[in-house]
């Protein structure tokens, strides 16, 4: 099966990579194609921007969440049926694990599946030194897999000859140019980007960018350039059945949105049925409901609102009591908490699941990714079980749970995390299913057990 595919990577972050990807996206779906995009790494928001606004098939790839055969299934799977993929890298084009090492960043993924790559360049106060830029990129790793260059935020009165110089003195191509854009500009809030329902007009927006991009890009060029790409390799991963239709609710609205959609999609696999609810605005958890899954989000701009709701927090408690299956990452743990601080500063009472406090601090705490062993044998794995995921948050707990080890990869940073047992799974990481089959399998087997208890009753 071949898969004509791109990755868009860049020198560094604010290099201009989200705006041009969602421009070019827009472009190809303009001109009538069925797109695919991926975004590089753990990021919730830039793919929401993908599929809400422009209406692309979008998930994550992360080499080290899923290592190198299971990334490419998960490209291969997530692209079948459209014309053409399209993966925003993250960061700088080299940066991985730790800020020491290229794992796990664009290039790696790029290098991975085998991607051909086209470098985005903010060439703001540059013109001949961009040549001396783009040559420590293609060479820093004999296999770059650099294929092209995007000169952004560059006058049109010097692209021509800095095009020419470019391809006469590096092997590489030059697929245009973007002008300084001014008027598409995507405000942040503390987890990163505002949500795309947030912004006034985006959709014209993005068109107005698609508009400009036909004349500045050559988009001929990379769709020619996605071509190249060789047919993925891969094994289909076994995914275990549960042998009951369990139902997991599953917290969906402006608290909780974080959720990886591979991770949603390989829980239907394993037999569950979900289906979603508001701790906002519903009452209570589906009466159907099996179990409980609670993502992360931005529950702290809606202390009040998920305070208020006491039907809803005293139904999730007793469920919880009642020792229905509860797995929750982030936002979703904190609301558990008998008490969460909003972003007003007040301190609100929540769900009383975990008997803590969640507080505000002034910095990221335990950011980035980490890999967790289990220590005791619990719901999503037995001792010893390990599991990948990632931190971000600017809150923190004063439960944070001890079932699990975390260790950041590359350095000596651990801790313990996540609350666990029998029928619970609760802590600030986010986790990633597929860098262990058994932890999402563990919790659709619980809630299988579940429903079949209900039955009977």
């Amino acid at each position: 099966m071949m898969m004509p595919r791109i990755l868009l990577g860049a020198a560094s972050s604010g290099s201009g990579k989200t705006m041009i990807t969602c421009g070019i996206l827009q472009a190809l779906v303009n001109r009538g194609l069925k797109v695919s995009s991926f975004k590089c790494g753990p990021d919730y928001i830039d793919p929401m921007f993908h599929t809400r606004v422009i209406g692309t098939r979008s998930r994550n790839l992360d080499t080290f969440f899923t290592g190198e055969e299971v990334t490419n299934y998960l490209m291969a799977k997530n692209a079948a049926g459209t014309d053409i993929s399209v993966m925003e890298g993250v960061m700088g084009y080299y940066d991985g694990l730790g800020g020491i090492s290229d794992r796990a960043g664009a290039y790696d993924l790029a290098r991975v599946t085998k991607t051909p790559a086209v470098l985005i360049v903010n060439t703001k106060g540059m013109s001949l030194s961009i040549l001396a830029l783009i040559k420590g990129f293609l060479e820093f790793r004999e296999d770059s897999q650099i294929r092209g260059v995007i000169l952004n935020q560059i006058s049109p009165m010097i692209y021509g000859e800095l095009k020419e110089l470019i391809e006469a003195q590096l092997p590489v191509k030059v697929y245009g140019y973007v002008p300084v854009i001014k008027d598409f500009v995507l405000e942040s809030r503390h987890l990163g980007l505002i949500m795309p329902d947030e912004v006034a007009g985006l959709s014209q927006k993005v068109n107005g960018l698609a508009n400009i991009m036909e004349e500045t890009l050559d988009i001929d060029g990379l769709i020619a350039l996605a071509g190249t790409a060789p047919e993925p390799e891969y094994i289909k991963p076994m995914i275990p059945r549960a042998a009951e239709e369990a139902v997991i609710a599953v917290a969906r609205d402006s608290a909780f949105c974080f959720y990886y959609q591979d991770n949603l999609d390989v829980l239907e696999e394993m037999g569950a049925r979900l289906v979603e609810f508001s701790p906002i605005a519903d009452k209570a958890v589906p009466e159907e409901a099996d179990g409980l899954l609670l993502g992360g989000g931005y529950p702290e701009l809606f202390a009040r609102e998920l305070s208020e709701n006491t039907s809803m927090l005293a139904s999730i408690r007793q469920a919880a009591a009642d020792g229905m299956p509860v797995m929750a990452e982030c936002g979703g743990f904190m609301y558990l908490h008998r008490k969460m601080e909003g972003m007003d500063g007040t301190s609100y009472p929540m769900a009383g699941v975990i008997d803590g406090e969640v507080y505000r601090t002034d910095r990221l705490n335990r950011f980035g990714y980490v890999e967790l062993t289990a220590d005791v044998d619990q719901m999503i794995g037995v001792a010893g079980e390990k599991v990948r995921g990632h931190e971000f948050h600017y809150f923190d707990s004063t439960s944070c749970g001890d079932s699990f080890q975390a260790r950041k990869p590359l350095r000596k940073r651990n801790w313990k995390c996540i609350h666990g047992t029998d029928h619970m799974a609760v802590g600030f990481p986010h986790l990633h299913y597929y860098s262990n089959l058994n932890v999402p399998f563990g919790f659709v087997s619980r809630c299988d057990s579940w429903h079949i208890r209900r039955n009977r009753k």
